[in-house]
């Protein structure tokens, strides 16, 4: 997200940001949602107050004179309508889902938290009374094994082999698709990957037998005589000669769950993690290793194995049934 061209917000909004960007080293994701958050909060309330006309359209409502006082001003009984507002039902017929009630509170949270705990500009976090909206628990949803076999045997074509390297890559250690399409040939080692994750922040993801079979298969086929120069250091090359993206990693599994007889409605890159880690408990990995190998700790760089040593990240690699699998069992 590319702050200098932001122009929309107060100041202290932006100081906000950047320290999220920078310090935090948070995505670039995670800031932009950030921002639209803290965007439709201070409209929200200019409207709420009356402090504009009703006939300027909530998405052209200036928030640029917000200063210290206004936040200082804001009521908790605003922030819980806030966290149900939605701007294109201004009349209050319609209301977001949990989930997106529960980030648009995060954000405030965390906004709060910075000007309190940070900068020690409010001497009362009215947020540390702000409940967090009730979130129906749901079972995250994921392939059987079986289901994994057949999404497998279904890679074909010009591009079988990396496809399939793909897959397993995704259903044998839990990469997230960013993740996976940032991964460099310098990044694949004998019996591991190493993987720059969320906050920037580097993890080691073991593999087994049946996908260390795959990247190697994928490896001797690779091409790389037309790709671009910038882009020959990169692990996985899609049709156009360059580094694959998101879009075109989306696209292969969408094909490929029709291939396989699979609903690919239901589906994502993201539920292939899901599918991972689901298999990974199933066969007795412990939710400490699972959380290191899914990178969901709050590690830096330099502090990789704070919490287990590598043979526990090994053994939570080999207990994946799909890593284990070669190219011959799942096609036999």
């Amino acid at each position: 997200m590319n702050l200098d061209a932001i122009n929309d917000i107060p100041d202290i909004v932006m100081e906000f940001l950047e320290y999220h960007s920078t310090v935090r080293g948070h995505s670039d994701r995670t800031v932009a949602g950030y921002y639209l958050d803290l965007k439709i909060l201070f409209r929200y309330l200019k409207r709420r107050r009356h402090l504009v006309s009703k006939e300027i359209p909530f998405q052209e409502i200036d928030i640029t004179d917000i200063d210290l006082d206004f936040i200082k001003s804001i009521r908790i009984e605003e922030l819980y309508r806030y966290q149900s507002f939605s701007p294109e039902f201004e009349n209050g017929t319609h209301s977001l889902s949990a989930a997106s009630r529960c980030r648009r509170t995060s954000s405030v949270k965390s906004f709060f938290n910075y000007l309190t705990l940070k900068r020690h500009l409010l001497d009362h976090n009215i947020c540390q009374e702000l409940d967090m909206p009730k979130r129906q628990a749901s079972l995250p949803r994921y392939l059987e094994e079986s289901e994994c076999e057949r999404l497998l045997a279904a890679c074909d074509g010009a591009f079988a082999e990396r496809d399939y390297a793909i897959l397993m890559l995704f259903l044998s250690c839990g990469l997230r698709v960013s993740e996976l399409v940032s991964l460099n040939l310098t990044d694949v080692y004998e019996d591991h990957v190493r993987v720059l994750g969320k906050g920037n922040k580097e993890r080691v993801v073991f593999f087994a037998e049946g996908c260390r079979e795959a990247i190697d298969d994928y490896l001797m086929v690779r091409n790389d005589e037309n790709v671009k120069e910038a882009d020959k250091k990169a692990l996985f090359i899609s049709r156009k000669n360059c580094r694959i993206g998101t879009r075109g990693v989306q696209n292969m599994l969408e094909k490929k769950l029709l291939a396989a007889g699979l609903d690919a409605s239901r589906y994502s890159p993201h539920k292939l993690r899901h599918t991972a880690a689901t298999l990974m408990l199933k066969n007795g990995v412990d939710t400490r290793a699972l959380q290191e190998v899914l990178g969901h700790s709050n590690l830096n760089t330099t502090q990789i194995y704070t919490h287990l040593d590598n043979a526990a990240l090994h053994e939570a690699a080999m207990a994946n049934p799909i890593g284990r699998k070669t190219k011959d069992e799942i096609e036999g």
